[in-house]
């Protein structure tokens, strides 16, 4: 996805019994079920709230979700370079506010996109200290921050598609750069938790940092009707596009969490997805949260599919 002043945008905004076993050790409220499996009078693109169910997350940048009962996890977007990071106090204390844990996605770049290096430039600058320092000053801000904190750097890093300037490293330097990173920080931010957050693909586990650089694996899972009649002839469901990066992660033993999610497409087909996505399914035992990119799609998508919205208002 492209970030568009993310971070700064939610801050305006705010002017399964193993899935449930894991909460506790990701901090995600452990034991808390959820009450209900509507949730009044919200949009139909809501994601529903299942009883039990799996934890629901929100990367939220427009507000839609600030009401929205039963959210347990506030994700939010920074680049390392060009912001300012007095903002992630805000974002702390709204997170507080809602009872809600932080998720924080670190990407290596700036949203500038005149400001970006290459991608050999960026791993270049990386493993040779160059972020050093930036990585020690963000970790020592989120040591001071109250709520329970996952960090996600460098996501979906496995993808070829050009998104990403750290996408498509070889799968050594890749891991080289993520370690750097975790060594640096994690004594700094010793309270927080690691997310490694391939996007689904095949070539994934080439990338895995290893058993004690990821305290949790995320996953990207968007379904997009026009796409998947295009591409495929039918609708397809959560549970089939998660199944893929799912099956390759989960024998590292580690909460898998689908950290960006999203939908879009007509009225049954969006009613199907957001009935799902929070029950409990005994085929994904270890799914300990999923959470909603709320926004229109940045990126175009291949062969033409364009830009989905997934905007649930």
């Amino acid at each position: 996805m492209k970030r568009r002043q993310v971070l700064v945008n939610m801050l305006a905004a705010a002017a399964a019994p193993v899935a449930l076993s894991v909460l506790g050790r990701l901090g995600w409220g452990e034991g808390e079920l959820f009450a209900d499996s509507t949730v009044g009078n919200f949009p139909a693109k809501y994601p529903r709230i299942s009883h039990p169910g799996v934890p629901l997350g929100v990367y939220d940048p427009h507000g839609d979700f600030k009401d929205y009962p039963s959210v347990k996890i506030e994700h939010v977007f920074m680049p390392w370079q060009d912001v300012e990071l007095s903002a992630l106090y805000t974002a702390d204390t709204y997170a507080q506010a809602r009872g809600r844990t932080l998720l924080i996605t670190i990407e290596p770049w700036s949203w500038s996109e005149d400001s970006r290096q290459t991608p050999d430039q960026l791993r270049d600058a990386v493993l040779g200290g160059h972020y050093d320092e930036t990585i020690k000053s963000i970790a020592k801000v989120i040591s001071e921050l109250k709520s329970p904190v996952t960090i996600r750097w460098g996501q979906e890093m496995e993808d070829t598609g050009g998104r990403f300037a750290w996408s498509g490293w070889k799968p050594s330097d890749y891991i080289a750069a993520y370690r750097r990173f975790y060594d640096l920080s994690h004594p700094i931010a010793i309270k927080a938790k690691y997310m490694w957050s391939p996007r689904g693909d095949s070539n994934l586990t080439d990338y895995y940092p290893g058993d004690a650089y990821a305290d949790v694996i995320g996953l990207s899972v968007f379904g997009f009707q026009k796409y998947d009649k295009g591409k495929f002839g039918r609708d397809r469901t959560f549970g089939e596009i998660l199944k893929s990066g799912y099956d390759l992660v989960v024998g590292f033993g580690k909460p898998v969490v689908v950290a960006e999610l999203g939908y879009d497409g007509d009225e049954s087909y969006v009613a199907n997805w957001a009935d799902s996505v929070t029950k409990l399914d005994a085929n994904f035992s270890q799914l300990a949260g999923v959470v909603y990119f709320d926004d229109k799609e940045g990126h175009p998508w291949p062969e033409n599919y364009g830009l989905p919205d997934w905007r649930v208002a």
